[in-house]
């Protein structure tokens, strides 16, 4: 029996990494729009990304500082670069904040599936502690006096609105 025990929690977690990955590929069904944002962020955010700007600036500068004068196009103070850039930045700040809606959505949704699964467990681990009160007292297995207050007080339904008020009266 010892030796299926590792299995059914290895069963168990592989079930589990089963469904999370069936909700993140639920959840990566975004608009076009979302998933180009994404995209585009994800290709911005990388050492490649920095290299290939960096190499692209230099060459920019030193063809209009020592090409031939007469295919300078964007000459000192480099104006043209300049403006590109300034827009490059803009709209790549905008797919990093489209894409960081995106994520802190993920993230909300995420926040409200824990808060459910901990509510039911709490609620799960009540109903145990009742049952196993209701055990030990037909075995006559009575529990020493600090024990038996704390179990009780345990064993009441917890009211989340209580204690949502008073996290609010604290912070």
């Amino acid at each position: 029996m010892t030796g299926e025990q590792p299995t059914l929690q290895r069963n168990a977690a592989l079930r589990n990494v089963e469904e999370i990955a069936r909700l993140e590929r639920e959840q990566d069904g975004v608009a076009l729009g979302g998933r180009i944002s994404l995209a585009i962020t994800n290709a911005a955010g990388t050492f490649a990304f920095a290299v290939a700007h960096l190499a692209g600036f230099a060459a920019w500068m030193a063809w209009n500082s020592f090409g031939p004068n007469t295919w300078r196009f964007d000459p000192y103070p480099y104006g043209l670069l300049t403006m590109i850039v300034s827009m490059e930045g803009v709209i790549l700040a905008v797919f990093v904040l489209i894409t960081q809606n995106r994520m802190s959505q993920q993230s909300d949704r995420r926040d409200h599936l824990d808060l459910q699964i901990d509510l039911l467990a709490e609620q799960e681990m009540t109903m145990v502690l009742r049952m196993l009160s209701r055990i030990s007292d037909r075995l006559g297995v009575a529990p020493d006096a600090p024990e038996r207050e704390e179990t009780r007080a345990l064993m009441e339904q917890t009211n989340i609105f209580e204690l949502m008020e008073e996290l609010r009266r604290k912070f």
